[in-house]
């Protein structure tokens, strides 16, 4: 079984480029991970500011890792977590 995380975030009004390209600089950094799976930033094609991230891990050790790596520190609370409206949506998933 992977362990799965499906995060839903709103882009700020006007930070919405800035949010995907943070979004796209965490992906790329997120994939070289070795527990890594999937990491695939989404956005909604009729509302620009609604972002969603599906993230699959090996493992939930995997998922902790990532969370604890410097570019997601760096990346995420430091650079797109600003970018977007506080309340993030997170649902845990396993695979079937």
């Amino acid at each position: 079984m992977s362990f799965v995380l499906v995060v839903r975030m709103t882009a700020l009004e006007g930070k919405e480029e800035e949010a995907v390209a943070a979004m796209h600089e965490l992906a790329e950094a997120t994939r070289k991970e070795p527990g890594n799976e999937l990491y695939i930033p989404s956005r909604d094609p009729e509302n620009p500011r609604s972002l969603l991230f599906y993230e699959q891990y090996a493992d939930k050790a995997a998922f902790e890792a990532h969370g604890a790596s410097d570019h997601f520190k760096e990346l995420g609370p430091g650079k797109l977590f600003t970018l977007v409206e506080d309340g993030r949506e997170r649902s845990f998933y396993e695979t079937l």
